[in-house]
């Protein structure tokens, strides 16, 4: 049981980015357990990029297909995961905290009879074990978890576990998966409202917080994003305005949000709370605007901007436009 499968997961026919930071987490836990690393598609074909997965430390991509998984079903997804699993007699199984991995991760825990730690932000190797960190009490502390049985499972949070290369072999091999009790299947589709582009995986992030005082003066952040070009940038939003109903809960960002880590990120009408803080630190070059000269957000910014954010955004907007027409 010294193996590492991690669940690559696909969308469109393609493997998403998250499965190669879920690879590199795995290589250190395979290494602590004198162990290798497997990765596992499932789906109605062999999606582009399995064969590249072997470059973030694969040695093993098994891919399941068969036309009932060409629409994605928690059920009939789960129970191909869980044979996979427990024939591979793994030490430990890594799925992405992302809609599908939190969907599929009890779903395949309960299918293995084991535990299930979520959210995870840290995972190691100790006296022989796996062993995660996650935030609990909405980030207010930090607890330390050492599945007693195997396979550990766990969902790993998206842009916590930089993605990097370790050439495995990466041999595509195709395995088969019983799936014939399966007697219903619930299709749920994990797509952004709208069809936008998901917040975590986003190259710009233009976010806005309670400064913006009104729902309807969203739209000055999606003129920006506009701007920008919606094939690159997504919207974000702290937690206040989406527990204020503001904003859909597949926007925010923040401990019990989402983890981004875009090249650029607009803090805007955002002060810069602990929570919001510990989702988007992570950006490459951080924009603030708020008209308090001490917000804390500030702290962190890159390049911060005081000022009324109803005059700031919309000439920002038309410059990046001007820039962008060469004109």
């Amino acid at each position: 049981m010294s193996n590492v499968l991690v669940i690559a997961e696909q969308r469109d026919g393609a493997v998403r980015g998250v499965s190669h930071e879920l690879l590199t987490a795995a290589r250190s836990v395979a290494s602590g357990l004198g162990g290798s690393v497997h990765a596992l598609t499932v789906g109605d074909s062999t999606p582009t990029g399995a064969d590249g997965l072997g470059a973030f430390g694969a040695e093993t991509v098994k891919v399941v297909t068969a036309d009932v998984f060409a629409d994605y079903s928690g059920e009939r997804f789960a129970a191909a995961i869980a044979t996979v699993a427990d024939d591979g007699d793994y030490g430990a199984v890594f799925f992405a905290a992302t809609s599908q991995g939190k969907d599929l991760a009890p779903r395949v825990a309960a299918l293995l009879d084991v535990p299930l730690a979520g959210d995870v932000t840290g995972v190691d190797v100790r006296d022989g074990g796996v062993v995660f960190t996650r935030p609990i009490y909405s980030g207010k502390a930090i607890a330390t978890v050492k599945p007693t049985v195997t396979p550990a499972l766990a969902t790993l949070r998206p842009n916590v576990f930089a993605a990097s290369e370790s050439a495995g072999a990466g041999a595509v091999e195709s395995v088969s998966a019983d799936i014939s009790d399966v007697a219903t299947a619930t299709v749920t589709a994990f797509e952004a409202a709208g069809g936008d582009m998901d917040v975590a995986e986003a190259s710009v992030v233009v976010a806005g917080g309670r400064g913006l005082k009104e729902p309807d003066n969203w739209s000055l952040l999606t003129d920006l994003r506009d701007a920008i070009g919606n094939d690159v940038a997504a919207l974000g939003a702290s937690r206040a305005v989406v527990d204020a109903g503001w904003r859909p809960h597949g926007e925010q960002v923040g401990q019990t949000g989402k983890t981004v880590a875009p090249k650029l990120y607009f803090a805007i009408g955002i002060s810069g709370a602990v929570q919001h803080l510990a989702g988007m630190r992570s950006a490459g070059t951080i924009v603030a605007i708020n008209k308090d000269p001490d917000a804390p957000i500030f702290q962190v910014a890159d390049y911060g901007i005081v000022g009324d954010l109803f005059e700031v955004v919309p000439v920002l907007t038309e410059e990046i436009r001007t820039l962008k027409s060469g004109s």
